[in-house]
């Protein structure tokens, strides 16, 4: 990939806040199914979530919604939260907004035709000749590969400023009348966010983007996902996913690097996208290192769930914020079942 740099970052989160202890509280009294809800009640406290922000009031969340009305939330909520963050990265980025180029915007929570970027261009003051490139599909891996087409779209056009955003409302998809078990770890998890950055091959800014690389394994389509269903999105989350980042992970990431010209040891600081305690864990066993060392990605857990893309965006911010190291390689985990990897460098 061709020198390009991260000149901003942002992110941004919906104004109501749900501490986990009602979370529990609340979905007991309304999950259809009080037997299975009790025998898996224990995530709620085992999650390692003290709260979530989430885009409705909690007790929409107890109410008989169907794809209209979750689609409609979405549709508001994702508008709201698309032009927060990317306001913030382009100020942040000390650039015009008519100096925008291009937009990536990434999002799999809901439906918007037109897509986002078109419904949010004029009020963010981009040019009308605007290259737009919304992406849907992505899941949790969409931080880093979002990050990762914008910056080879920058880099194919030199001079040009890009825009990514993704925005994520997985909390409308929660599903308090299903017998899947995967119904009652979303409940537990889940919550929304946005996040946003603006790259470049002309500014300067926090560090430079020095590659980025995708793996995808067969017969993994079942590890992670969606299902469509009346009355809305249900997720597929499959058991077998931390034991598959310990098998797999590690020689992965190896295989990535080497394409990149690195090997494991050249990276500082891994910056993952925290799925759960269980994930963090397993990335942790599968790359040897410290226990608790993905500090960061447990703060970040803790403090708003599992946002599905941005997630690894705010780890990101938490780690600039903290001082990023000369290298840092970013990875997260989605559907296909693929990992998205991007290294990071000091500028």
């Amino acid at each position: 990939m061709p020198s390009c740099t991260l000149v901003s970052l942002a992110t941004a989160v919906p104004s109501h806040v749900i501490a986990q202890s009602e979370a529990k509280k609340r979905a007991r009294e309304a999950f259809g199914r009080k037997a299975l809800f009790d025998r898996l009640s224990g995530v709620f406290d085992n999650a390692g979530i003290a709260q979530r922000h989430i885009v409705a009031p909690a007790e929409w969340y107890s109410g008989d919604h169907g794809w209209h009305d979750r689609n409609a939330v979405y549709l508001e909520a994702a508008e709201a939260l698309f032009l927060a963050a990317a306001k913030l990265a382009i100020d942040r980025a000390c650039l015009d907004p008519a100096a925008i180029d291009g937009v990536v915007a990434v999002s799999t929570t809901g439906i918007a035709t037109p897509s986002l970027d078109a419904r949010t261009f004029d009020r963010l003051g981009l040019r009308q000749d605007i290259r737009r490139v919304p992406v849907f599909g992505l899941g949790c891996a969409g931080g880093v590969n979002g990050l990762a087409i914008a910056a080879r779209m920058a880099a194919a056009e030199p001079g040009s400023n890009w825009l990514f955003v993704t925005v994520e409302t997985c909390s409308i998809s929660i599903r308090l009348d299903s017998d899947d078990p995967a119904a009652v770890v979303a409940t537990a998890l889940f919550g929304d966010g946005a996040a946003a950055a603006v790259v470049s091959t002309v500014q300067a800014g926090l560090a430079r983007i020095a590659g980025s690389a995708e793996r995808i394994w067969p017969d993994t389509l079942r590890i992670m996902g969606w299902d469509v269903e009346d009355p809305g999105l249900a997720v597929v989350f499959d058991r077998a996913i931390p034991p598959f980042i310990e098998a797999e992970l590690a020689p992965t990431i190896d295989d990535m690097l080497a394409s990149l010209g690195h090997a494991r040891s050249d990276i500082d600081r891994f910056c993952c996208h925290p799925g759960g305690v269980k994930v963090i864990d397993a990335i942790e066993t599968a790359l040897g290192l410290e226990p608790g060392l993905l500090d960061l990605e447990r703060a970040v857990l803790r403090d708003y769930g599992n946002m599905s893309a941005p997630t690894v965006l705010f780890v990101l911010e938490q780690l600039m914020e903290r001082g990023l190291p000369d290298r840092v390689m970013m990875t997260a985990f989605g559907p296909g079942f693929t990992c998205a990897g991007l290294i990071l460098e000091q500028p």
